[in-house]
């Protein structure tokens, strides 16, 4: 069974009706990563694309800018209970010798800590060190209001595992011509959009200038914030953005739209790259 899924005992009730029996369940575990052999942070996600998730969850916490900072990504060295093979859920990020000398200096504003499936930016220290400075989104192109209205249902039909379970989140990376370049699982809106963006990193395709991001959820600060640093244009959730969400994508030059659900949807910053709209 893939690493994703895990099968669990149920009682299924209907009409007073009480019948035993087995479900899907999507998976749910930590995953330590490792800075040079050091703990740096415990994320709770599904397990699956373990390096493209610590590639893009130390993109979106800075402590790499870019694929030259990473040396490499793999399974930590340590005891195992199975002699000969390496430990589960430890991945250890050996960083570019100039990143690794800055180490210190980079993890001033962030502390070790256990990151939840809802939590985006748990490490910050300060309220300060949630801003972070690159450049602002400069794209001219314009998508039209069919294209997006069509982008839950091209997601949908991709998302494997949540049709097993109904317990996952997707974010969804599509070029500005229709093409579905990337798609991540996980049970962590965030972690799904880090998986994205990881793969991009690590494949030295980034900044995404020419895409549109979908998430399944809410849009979020930390979506909106992801998203920016990626250098994706236009992000769409099929729920509602929060009001730091929208104040971020207005400041940093993103088009953010909610609610795309049936033939409708809001633009909540930056209208110009739609179609049509006022």
């Amino acid at each position: 069974m893939p690493d994703e899924l895990r099968r669990v005992k149920t009682v299924r009730l209907s009409s007073s009706r009480a019948e035993a029996g087995e479900d899907l369940a999507a998976a749910e575990e930590p995953l330590e990563v490792r800075l040079d052999g050091k703990p740096f942070s415990v994320i709770m996600r599904t397990p699956g694309a373990d390096r493209e998730l610590a590639a893009g969850f130390l993109f979106a916490e800075r402590v790499v800018t870019s694929a030259d900072d990473l040396a490499r990504i793999e399974p930590a060295r340590a005891k195992a209970l199975l002699v000969g093979r390496p430990p589960p859920n430890i991945v250890n990020v050996r960083l570019a010798a100039e990143r690794a000398a800055r180490l210190d200096e980079i993890l001033a504003g962030r502390r070790q800590v256990t990151t939840n499936s809802s939590c985006g930016l748990c490490g910050r220290v300060t309220i300060a060190s949630l801003k972070v400075e690159a450049p602002a989104v400069r794209a001219v192109w314009q998508i039209s209001p069919d294209f997006v209205v069509a982008l839950p249902g091209r997601l949908g039909t991709c998302q494997r595992v949540f049709h097993k379970t109904g317990g996952l989140h997707a974010a969804g990376l599509f070029h500005r011509n229709g093409d579905l370049v990337e798609l991540a699982e996980d049970v962590g809106r965030h972690n799904a959009v880090d998986k994205v963006v990881g793969r991009l990193l690590l494949a030295k395709q980034l900044p995404a200038g020419d895409h549109v991001l979908l998430v399944s959820g809410r849009a979020s600060f930390e979506i909106v914030q992801k998203a920016f640093l990626a250098g994706v244009p236009v992000v769409a959730a099929v729920s509602a953005p929060s009001t730091l969400a929208i104040d971020l994508a207005n400041e940093v030059g993103v088009t953010l739209l909610g609610f795309v659900r049936g033939e409708r949807f809001n633009i909540y910053s930056h209208p110009h790259r739609i179609a049509c709209s006022p």
